[in-house]
């Protein structure tokens, strides 16, 4: 299990991840997020206060590695959690 975090401040809306894994997917307000009914997806959480979105995403890691690498602002960090 692992999570996708995107900094909103940071983003830009070059959707470089969209390319990179189909997973992300463009918001209301022309922002990445998370698909919450993209397969492997168990939740997406926004937090206002950091103005960020968590998703905590069960399978293959690989794809949204490379989203973040992609990404030239670096507003995406992918990590491993413990279940």
């Amino acid at each position: 299990m692992f999570e996708i975090e995107i900094d909103r401040t940071a983003c830009d809306g070059i959707f470089a991840c969209l390319a990179r894994d189909g997973r992300f997917v463009e918001d209301e307000t022309g922002l990445a997020t998370i698909d919450a009914d993209a397969e492997g997806v168990v939740e997406v959480a926004r937090d206002d206060e950091r103005n960020s979105v968590v998703a905590t995403v069960e399978g293959n890691i690989d794809d949204a590695q490379l989203a973040a690498q992609a990404c030239p602002p670096d507003a995406i960090t992918v990590r491993e959690v413990d279940t």
